[in-house]
């Protein structure tokens, strides 16, 4: 950069007025790398990490899994996408916004719309922004939110491209809470699609996920059909065909203590065709 030095005199006006002429110019450039500057380093100390979670009427939830998440030591913002709760879902994120007004995040939706499509929404939310890491999680705490750390540093330092949390992992069932039925059937689901799709993922259908953004971004997302469970066994398959890194965190599942389970046997019906179907559509599909 070259300085220039001006003499002011007033012997010489018009040396005065081209001397004032430079010392704007000059002031008006270092503002603008000032300002640059600044930019840029807010950039840098945004937070990389967003945490998705739909919910559908879950206020006894809500306000306590956004706390939980938002003292942990890593700085996760949160997006909730809200199915149109009538229960006042939406109203208690909007109080806690102006407490947390840069970090708290709310799309709402008129109905009960599915939890594929929720996630969907959510993932071109945050491919829009700056997020390195994207997070799906329930709002129930059956995913420990202390857990997200583990997640995040699978894939931060781990080497991952995406990170599972995963029930199922050295030969362990770690869930609490469910009743034995339900622990079979989701259990030996998981083994079906292994079969199946040739998945390595132990729990596929497993809900608790970080993806980074380069894998988000090689999906075609207007094709990910599935909303149910199977939409989760999907981003699975698909991030394996693509041939991303794929590893499972072990966490300890805890069945909801409040509020009513979204489960329903035509999410099962949906993962155990949808898998069949799922398979055979990989045959005609290039993932490149």
């Amino acid at each position: 950069m070259t300085y220039r030095y001006c003499r002011l005199s007033t012997k010489y006006p018009l040396l005065g007025r081209e001397t004032e002429f430079f010392a704007v110019v000059t002031i008006n450039f270092y503002t603008f790398v000032a300002l640059f500057i600044i930019q840029k380093n807010i950039q840098v100390f945004m937070n990389d990490s967003v945490v998705i979670i739909p919910t559908y009427n879950e206020k006894e939830n809500i306000e306590n899994i956004i706390r939980a998440v938002f003292y942990l030591p890593h700085g996760f913002d949160i997006l909730i996408i809200d199915d149109g709760s009538p229960d006042g879902t939406a109203g208690i994120v909007k109080r806690l916004q102006t407490e947390f007004p840069e970090r708290l995040h709310l799309v709402e939706r008129s109905g009960k719309l599915g939890l594929g499509t929720a996630y969907i929404a959510g993932f071109r939310w945050a491919l829009e922004r700056s997020y390195e890491y994207i997070f799906e999680m329930d709002a129930d705490f059956s995913h420990p939110p202390k857990d997200l750390l583990n997640l995040y540093a699978a894939c931060h330092t781990g080497g991952a491209d995406v990170s599972v949390g995963s029930r199922y992992v050295n030969n362990l069932v770690s869930v609490v809470n469910w009743p034995i039925g339900r622990i079979l059937m989701s259990y030996f689901a998981s083994i079906y699609v292994r079969i199946i799709t040739g998945l390595k993922v132990k729990d596929t259908t497993a809900g608790f996920v970080c993806y980074t953004r380069r894998v988000l971004k090689r999906f075609e997302l207007d094709k990910i059909r599935f909303k149910g469970y199977a939409f989760q066994i999907e981003m699975k398959f698909t991030a394996f065909k693509y041939g991303f890194k794929i590893k499972e965190v072990p966490i300890i599942f805890v069945n909801r203590e409040l509020g009513v389970s979204k489960m329903s046997g035509g999410i099962f019906s949906e993962a155990l065709f949808g898998v069949l179907r799922l398979k055979i559509d990989s045959w005609f599909r290039k993932y490149n």
